[in-house]
């Protein structure tokens, strides 16, 4: 991940003229809010996390795929605002995430910090001596995300490794935030998509209408015209694994394709995410090596904290 830093007394005027969902959300010091940084057509730069700190400090948490592009992006817009977005190359992010994620993290804090953190809801963070402690993730499950000085990340990881944390790549937490039904940038979404066909419309802050954020006249434009792609999950009813870029048959309607796709330990099943016609029903066909296998139609979200919603 990329972490950026904005300071200034104009950062939440400037992000709410960044972002499509609405900083003036945030009120408490530490919460955090998901939103899309859209380009001109609405289209999406990036998805990304933004923590508010205090008035004249905000932090930001980018993908690190996308760094080069996000940071140009956002020092462009920054210009006018007089602030300018500081990459924290000095920080590190380990994520701890699982049903036994808090306490075995809670346990490594000194005891002037561990109640302090306890207390984290749901999207919120707090900067702590031991390091900023986020409780937020990509993986569907509890945790936190935790940033610490880079060069005290390696004995961060070997405390954890002792306290019976187990290391978990790419792989693993591909499969995680796919169960929970979670966009990845570049697959699920990316510069050539809007969020109302992404699943995403829900980051999406229309009011109040006088906040004119970057690609709001084009989504405007968008949802009048209507008969948007549907954002879908899908589960494979017969033998086979979906992955990304199949073709989805939707007899009588038209064609869609899958975006992300694997099997799912918890449900074993295979599984998808896919982008489809607006009218498409509960079923559909998927063609894996040239051949149509069944597929029923689901809400995106598979699993949540371990249990199977579909």
């Amino acid at each position: 991940m990329t972490i950026l830093d904005l300071h200034g007394p104009r950062t939440r005027e400037f992000l709410q003229h960044l972002l499509a969902n609405d900083v003036a959300r945030l009120r408490e010091p530490g919460k955090a809010l998901y939103s899309c940084m859209l380009n001109e057509q609405g289209k999406v730069i990036d998805d990304l996390i933004v923590y508010f700190m205090h008035d004249e400090w905000f932090r930001v948490v980018v993908n690190a795929a996308t760094r080069d592009k996000d940071l140009a992006w956002i020092n462009q817009h920054a210009r006018q605002y007089q602030l300018q977005a500081q990459e924290r190359k000095d920080l590190a992010m380990i994520a701890v995430q699982g049903p036994q994620a808090r306490a075995k993290v809670l346990a490594l804090l000194p005891p002037a910090e561990r109640a302090r953190v306890e207390a984290l809801a749901a999207f919120y963070a707090a900067d702590t001596e031991a390091g900023f402690i986020a409780r937020t993730g990509y993986t569907g499950e509890d945790g936190f995300e935790i940033l610490v000085p880079a060069t005290h990340a390696p004995q961060w990881w070997q405390r954890l490794l002792h306290a019976g944390v187990k290391p978990a790549g790419l792989g693993a937490r591909d499969t995680l935030r796919l169960e929970a039904g979670m966009n990845l940038y570049g697959q699920d979404m990316d510069e050539t998509t809007h969020p109302l066909e992404s699943g995403l419309g829900w980051t999406i802050a229309w009011e109040p209408k006088e906040r004119e954020f970057i690609g709001r006249t084009s989504l405007e434009e968008v949802r009048t015209r209507g008969n948007i792609k549907k954002f879908v999950g899908l589960v494979l009813e017969e033998k086979g694994v979906l992955r990304a870029h199949q073709k989805v048959v939707v007899e009588g309607i038209g064609e869609g394709e899958t975006t992300s796709g694997t099997f799912s330990p918890t449900l074993n099943l295979s599984i998808a995410l896919a982008r489809v016609p607006a009218a498409t029903g509960e079923r559909v066909m998927v063609e894996i090596r040239g051949k149509l296998y069944r597929a029923r139609v689901v809400k995106p979200v598979f699993v949540r904290h371990g249990k199977a919603l579909v």
